[in-house]
Protein backbone atom coordinates (compact mmCIF):
# COMPACT_ATOMS: atom_id res chain seq x y z
CA UNK A 1 0.00 0.00 0.00
CA UNK A 2 1.67 3.36 -1.07
CA UNK A 3 1.74 6.20 1.60
CA UNK A 4 -1.25 8.95 0.54
CA UNK A 5 0.88 11.73 -0.73
CA UNK A 6 0.18 15.49 0.15
CA UNK A 7 1.21 18.66 -1.25
CA UNK A 8 3.04 21.85 0.86
CA UNK A 9 3.48 25.08 -0.78
CA UNK A 10 6.13 27.45 0.01
CA UNK A 11 5.65 30.87 0.46
CA UNK A 12 6.72 34.03 1.76
CA UNK A 13 3.41 35.62 3.68
CA UNK A 14 2.34 39.13 4.24
CA UNK A 15 0.32 41.00 6.39
CA UNK A 16 -3.56 39.80 6.52
CA UNK A 17 -4.58 43.76 8.10
CA UNK A 18 -2.28 46.82 9.06
CA UNK A 19 -1.79 45.79 13.01
CA UNK A 20 -0.31 43.35 11.25
CA UNK A 21 2.44 44.95 9.00
CA UNK A 22 5.15 45.05 12.59
CA UNK A 23 5.06 41.70 13.80
CA UNK A 24 5.44 40.71 10.17
CA UNK A 25 8.29 42.71 9.94
CA UNK A 26 9.92 41.13 13.17
CA UNK A 27 9.63 37.93 11.84
CA UNK A 28 10.88 39.02 8.41
CA UNK A 29 14.38 40.72 9.77
CA UNK A 30 14.68 37.93 12.49
CA UNK A 31 15.45 35.32 9.71
CA UNK A 32 19.05 35.71 9.91
CA UNK A 33 18.92 34.18 5.63
CA UNK A 34 17.55 37.26 4.56
CA UNK A 35 19.89 39.97 6.62
CA UNK A 36 22.15 38.91 9.54
CA UNK A 37 22.21 42.19 11.66
CA UNK A 38 24.65 43.13 14.38
CA UNK A 39 25.91 41.25 17.48
CA UNK A 40 24.70 37.99 16.60
CA UNK A 41 22.17 35.46 16.50
CA UNK A 42 20.78 35.93 20.22
CA UNK A 43 20.26 39.74 19.78
CA UNK A 44 18.92 39.70 16.40
CA UNK A 45 14.96 39.40 17.69
CA UNK A 46 16.23 42.53 19.91
CA UNK A 47 17.66 44.66 16.36
CA UNK A 48 14.27 43.38 14.41
CA UNK A 49 11.87 44.77 16.72
CA UNK A 50 13.70 48.35 16.27
CA UNK A 51 13.49 47.57 12.66
CA UNK A 52 10.27 46.85 12.45
CA UNK A 53 9.16 49.78 14.88
CA UNK A 54 10.43 52.47 12.43
CA UNK A 55 9.69 51.12 9.27
CA UNK A 56 6.17 50.18 10.66
CA UNK A 57 4.60 53.68 9.65
CA UNK A 58 5.62 53.53 6.11
CA UNK A 59 4.97 50.11 5.03
CA UNK A 60 1.54 50.42 6.49
CA UNK A 61 1.28 52.94 4.15
CA UNK A 62 1.82 51.04 1.51
CA UNK A 63 -0.03 48.41 2.58
CA UNK A 64 -2.70 50.69 3.05
CA UNK A 65 -2.62 51.85 -0.59
CA UNK A 66 -3.25 47.95 -1.91
CA UNK A 67 -6.48 47.91 0.18
CA UNK A 68 -5.18 47.30 3.97
CA UNK A 69 -3.22 44.25 3.59
CA UNK A 70 -1.73 41.51 1.68
CA UNK A 71 -3.61 39.63 -1.02
CA UNK A 72 -0.83 36.80 -1.13
CA UNK A 73 -2.75 34.13 1.20
CA UNK A 74 -5.79 34.34 -0.59
CA UNK A 75 -4.41 34.08 -4.01
CA UNK A 76 -1.86 31.26 -2.47
CA UNK A 77 -4.95 29.21 -1.37
CA UNK A 78 -6.53 29.91 -5.06
CA UNK A 79 -3.56 28.51 -6.34
CA UNK A 80 -3.14 25.46 -3.84
CA UNK A 81 -6.88 24.77 -4.36
CA UNK A 82 -6.59 24.69 -8.05
CA UNK A 83 -3.55 22.46 -8.07
CA UNK A 84 -5.48 20.54 -5.50
CA UNK A 85 -8.39 20.14 -8.30
CA UNK A 86 -6.04 19.35 -10.83
CA UNK A 87 -4.09 16.67 -9.35
CA UNK A 88 -6.97 14.80 -7.73
CA UNK A 89 -8.54 14.13 -11.36
CA UNK A 90 -9.25 10.35 -11.15
CA UNK A 91 -6.82 9.60 -7.70
CA UNK A 92 -9.26 10.81 -5.05
CA UNK A 93 -8.56 14.01 -2.94
CA UNK A 94 -4.83 15.15 -3.05
CA UNK A 95 -4.22 18.06 0.04
CA UNK A 96 -2.54 20.87 -0.47
CA UNK A 97 -1.15 23.10 2.51
CA UNK A 98 0.39 26.19 2.47
CA UNK A 99 3.50 26.89 4.75
CA UNK A 100 4.17 31.07 5.09
CA UNK A 101 7.73 31.71 5.70
CA UNK A 102 7.11 34.99 8.11
CA UNK A 103 3.24 35.11 8.54
CA UNK A 104 0.17 32.49 9.02
CA UNK A 105 -0.26 29.41 8.13
CA UNK A 106 3.18 29.00 9.45
CA UNK A 107 4.83 25.57 8.79
CA UNK A 108 3.26 23.49 11.95
CA UNK A 109 -0.20 24.49 11.01
CA UNK A 110 0.62 22.75 7.80
CA UNK A 111 1.78 19.83 8.95
CA UNK A 112 -1.08 19.79 11.66
CA UNK A 113 -3.40 19.98 8.38
CA UNK A 114 -1.83 17.45 6.23
CA UNK A 115 -1.73 14.98 8.77
CA UNK A 116 -5.43 15.33 9.65
CA UNK A 117 -6.32 14.72 6.19
CA UNK A 118 -4.00 11.27 6.08
CA UNK A 119 -1.09 12.31 4.20
CA UNK A 120 2.52 10.42 4.79
CA UNK A 121 4.05 11.75 1.78
CA UNK A 122 4.98 15.39 1.42
CA UNK A 123 6.39 16.84 -1.65
CA UNK A 124 7.13 20.37 -0.87
CA UNK A 125 6.38 22.78 -3.97
CA UNK A 126 8.05 26.35 -4.04
CA UNK A 127 6.45 29.16 -5.14
CA UNK A 128 9.56 30.83 -6.03
CA UNK A 129 10.25 29.66 -9.35
CA UNK A 130 13.86 30.46 -8.95
CA UNK A 131 15.91 29.03 -5.81
CA UNK A 132 18.00 31.38 -3.59
CA UNK A 133 18.83 30.05 0.13
CA UNK A 134 16.65 33.59 1.41
CA UNK A 135 13.77 32.41 -0.26
CA UNK A 136 13.21 28.89 -0.98
CA UNK A 137 16.11 27.64 1.10
CA UNK A 138 14.68 29.52 4.24
CA UNK A 139 11.51 27.81 3.72
CA UNK A 140 13.40 24.39 3.36
CA UNK A 141 15.52 24.90 6.85
CA UNK A 142 12.45 26.13 8.97
CA UNK A 143 10.72 22.99 7.82
CA UNK A 144 13.99 20.62 8.67
CA UNK A 145 13.65 22.58 12.15
CA UNK A 146 9.83 21.60 12.51
CA UNK A 147 10.18 18.24 11.54
CA UNK A 148 13.32 17.53 13.83
CA UNK A 149 10.79 18.54 17.16
CA UNK A 150 9.44 15.16 18.85
CA UNK A 151 6.04 15.91 17.72
CA UNK A 152 6.65 15.45 14.01
CA UNK A 153 9.79 13.92 14.34
CA UNK A 154 9.64 10.01 11.46
CA UNK A 155 5.75 11.44 10.66
CA UNK A 156 6.33 11.96 6.99
CA UNK A 157 8.36 11.33 4.08
CA UNK A 158 9.83 14.31 2.69
CA UNK A 159 11.06 15.03 -1.06
CA UNK A 160 10.54 18.50 -2.97
CA UNK A 161 10.75 20.87 -5.58
CA UNK A 162 13.11 23.47 -5.22
CA UNK A 163 13.08 25.92 -8.40
CA UNK A 164 11.87 25.56 -12.02
CA UNK A 165 13.16 28.41 -13.62
CA UNK A 166 13.49 26.49 -17.21
CA UNK A 167 10.33 24.50 -16.59
CA UNK A 168 9.31 24.33 -20.07
CA UNK A 169 5.57 24.37 -19.10
CA UNK A 170 6.37 26.88 -16.83
CA UNK A 171 7.58 29.40 -19.59
CA UNK A 172 4.70 28.51 -21.83
CA UNK A 173 2.37 30.31 -19.31
CA UNK A 174 4.78 33.05 -18.40
CA UNK A 175 5.00 33.89 -22.17
CA UNK A 176 0.92 33.75 -22.62
CA UNK A 177 0.51 36.48 -19.67
CA UNK A 178 3.09 38.95 -21.67
CA UNK A 179 1.34 37.88 -25.09
CA UNK A 180 -1.55 38.86 -23.48
CA UNK A 181 -0.38 42.47 -22.55
CA UNK A 182 1.09 42.56 -25.91
CA UNK A 183 -1.96 42.21 -27.33
CA UNK A 184 -3.59 44.85 -25.31
CA UNK A 185 -1.42 47.44 -27.81
CA UNK A 186 -1.88 48.96 -31.20
CA UNK A 187 -0.44 47.55 -33.80
CA UNK A 188 1.77 50.00 -34.44
CA UNK A 189 2.92 50.44 -30.58
CA UNK A 190 3.34 46.69 -29.92
CA UNK A 191 6.92 46.45 -31.35
CA UNK A 192 8.65 49.52 -30.35
CA UNK A 193 7.85 49.45 -26.59
CA UNK A 194 9.85 48.41 -24.23
CA UNK A 195 10.18 44.96 -22.40
CA UNK A 196 11.36 45.71 -19.14
CA UNK A 197 11.30 42.41 -17.08
CA UNK A 198 11.44 43.23 -13.24
CA UNK A 199 12.54 40.49 -10.42
CA UNK A 200 12.93 41.01 -6.80
CA UNK A 201 16.53 42.38 -5.70
CA UNK A 202 18.97 40.09 -3.48
CA UNK A 203 21.96 41.22 -1.69
CA UNK A 204 25.11 40.96 -4.00
CA UNK A 205 26.87 38.89 -1.55
CA UNK A 206 24.28 36.40 -1.58
CA UNK A 207 25.90 35.99 -5.58
CA UNK A 208 29.41 36.21 -4.41
CA UNK A 209 28.70 33.06 -2.68
CA UNK A 210 27.34 31.05 -4.65
CA UNK A 211 23.55 31.71 -5.00
CA UNK A 212 22.00 30.85 -8.46
CA UNK A 213 19.06 32.78 -8.02
CA UNK A 214 20.54 35.62 -10.88
CA UNK A 215 21.32 33.35 -13.03
CA UNK A 216 17.89 31.05 -12.83
CA UNK A 217 16.36 34.47 -13.43
CA UNK A 218 18.44 35.33 -16.28
CA UNK A 219 17.23 31.63 -18.02
CA UNK A 220 13.71 32.41 -17.49
CA UNK A 221 13.60 35.32 -19.28
CA UNK A 222 16.08 34.05 -21.98
CA UNK A 223 12.97 31.36 -22.13
CA UNK A 224 9.83 33.54 -21.82
CA UNK A 225 11.94 35.51 -24.66
CA UNK A 226 12.18 32.59 -27.32
CA UNK A 227 8.52 31.84 -27.16
CA UNK A 228 7.57 35.59 -27.95
CA UNK A 229 10.28 35.47 -30.54
CA UNK A 230 9.57 39.38 -30.94
CA UNK A 231 11.92 42.33 -31.80
CA UNK A 232 11.64 44.60 -29.01
CA UNK A 233 14.50 45.93 -26.72
CA UNK A 234 14.44 44.55 -23.48
CA UNK A 235 16.64 44.12 -20.23
CA UNK A 236 16.11 42.56 -16.72
CA UNK A 237 16.12 44.83 -13.38
CA UNK A 238 16.04 44.15 -9.97
CA UNK A 239 13.72 46.15 -7.52
CA UNK A 240 12.40 45.88 -3.78
CA UNK A 241 16.17 46.75 -2.90
CA UNK A 242 16.23 48.15 0.65
CA UNK A 243 19.01 48.82 3.52
CA UNK A 244 22.17 49.40 3.43
CA UNK A 245 24.25 47.11 1.43
CA UNK A 246 25.22 46.35 -2.15
CA UNK A 247 22.13 44.97 -4.02
CA UNK A 248 22.47 43.35 -7.74
CA UNK A 249 21.35 45.36 -9.94
CA UNK A 250 20.40 47.68 -12.20
CA UNK A 251 17.85 48.50 -10.39
CA UNK A 252 14.01 48.93 -11.85
CA UNK A 253 13.83 52.45 -11.36
CA UNK A 254 17.43 52.82 -12.25
CA UNK A 255 16.49 51.53 -16.01
CA UNK A 256 13.19 53.34 -15.92
CA UNK A 257 14.95 56.75 -15.78
CA UNK A 258 17.42 56.02 -18.27
CA UNK A 259 14.80 54.65 -20.87
CA UNK A 260 13.42 58.48 -19.98
CA UNK A 261 16.74 59.85 -20.81
CA UNK A 262 16.61 57.75 -23.72
CA UNK A 263 13.17 59.06 -25.64
CA UNK A 264 11.41 55.57 -24.86
CA UNK A 265 7.51 56.88 -24.10
CA UNK A 266 5.84 53.15 -23.60
CA UNK A 267 7.50 50.50 -21.30
CA UNK A 268 5.81 47.10 -20.40
CA UNK A 269 7.00 46.02 -16.96
CA UNK A 270 7.16 42.12 -16.88
CA UNK A 271 7.22 40.82 -13.24
CA UNK A 272 9.41 38.06 -12.96
CA UNK A 273 10.05 35.81 -9.83
CA UNK A 274 6.35 36.40 -8.53
CA UNK A 275 3.37 34.02 -9.25
CA UNK A 276 1.12 35.78 -7.12
CA UNK A 277 -0.08 39.16 -6.74
CA UNK A 278 1.37 41.37 -3.47
CA UNK A 279 2.79 44.66 -2.34
CA UNK A 280 5.68 44.29 -5.00
CA UNK A 281 3.19 44.13 -8.19
CA UNK A 282 0.50 45.59 -6.89
CA UNK A 283 2.72 48.77 -4.52
CA UNK A 284 6.17 48.88 -5.78
CA UNK A 285 5.79 48.33 -9.86
CA UNK A 286 2.17 50.04 -10.36
CA UNK A 287 2.18 52.87 -8.14
CA UNK A 288 5.80 53.96 -6.75
CA UNK A 289 7.76 52.77 -10.27
CA UNK A 290 4.39 53.93 -12.29
CA UNK A 291 5.00 57.60 -10.69
CA UNK A 292 8.57 56.74 -11.11
CA UNK A 293 8.00 55.99 -15.04
CA UNK A 294 5.65 59.71 -15.39
CA UNK A 295 8.43 61.66 -13.82
CA UNK A 296 11.18 59.89 -16.80
CA UNK A 297 8.46 61.25 -19.55
CA UNK A 298 7.28 57.43 -20.13
CA UNK A 299 3.58 58.26 -21.50
CA UNK A 300 2.80 54.26 -21.71
CA UNK A 301 3.14 52.39 -18.81
CA UNK A 302 1.67 48.98 -18.37
CA UNK A 303 2.15 46.07 -16.57
CA UNK A 304 2.14 42.48 -17.11
CA UNK A 305 -0.60 40.14 -15.42
CA UNK A 306 1.65 37.63 -13.13
CA UNK A 307 0.69 34.30 -13.17
CA UNK A 308 -1.88 33.48 -9.81
CA UNK A 309 -4.12 31.04 -11.04
CA UNK A 310 -3.86 31.01 -15.04
CA UNK A 311 -4.42 27.49 -15.86
CA UNK A 312 -1.27 27.01 -17.88
CA UNK A 313 0.68 27.49 -14.59
CA UNK A 314 -1.86 25.73 -12.55
CA UNK A 315 -1.04 22.47 -15.21
CA UNK A 316 2.91 23.56 -15.05
CA UNK A 317 3.01 23.20 -11.21
CA UNK A 318 0.49 19.29 -11.52
CA UNK A 319 3.40 18.30 -13.97
CA UNK A 320 5.89 19.21 -11.82
CA UNK A 321 4.50 17.28 -8.78
CA UNK A 322 3.53 14.40 -10.95
CA UNK A 323 7.11 14.21 -12.36
CA UNK A 324 8.39 14.33 -8.87
CA UNK A 325 6.52 11.53 -7.54
CA UNK A 326 7.27 9.41 -10.68
CA UNK A 327 11.21 10.01 -10.41
CA UNK A 328 10.73 9.42 -6.83
CA UNK A 329 8.75 6.87 -6.04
Amino acid sequence: MTDRYGVLLFNLGGPDTLEDVEPFLVNLFSDRDIVELPLGAVFQPLFARLIARLRGPSVRRNYASIGGGSPQLRLTRAQGEALAARLSRGDGRVPVAIAMRYWRPRTEEALRDLGAQGVRRIVTLTLYPHYSRATTGSSQRELERVLAQPEWRDRFRVSGIDRYAQEPAYLDAFAATVRESLAGYPEEVRGRLFLLFSAHGLPQRFIDEGDPYVGETQATVRGVLERLAVPNRHTLAFQSRTGPVKWIGPGTDEVLRKLGREGVREVLVVPVSFVSDHIETLYELDQLFADEARRAGIADYRRSAVLNTHPLFIEALAGLVERHLEENR
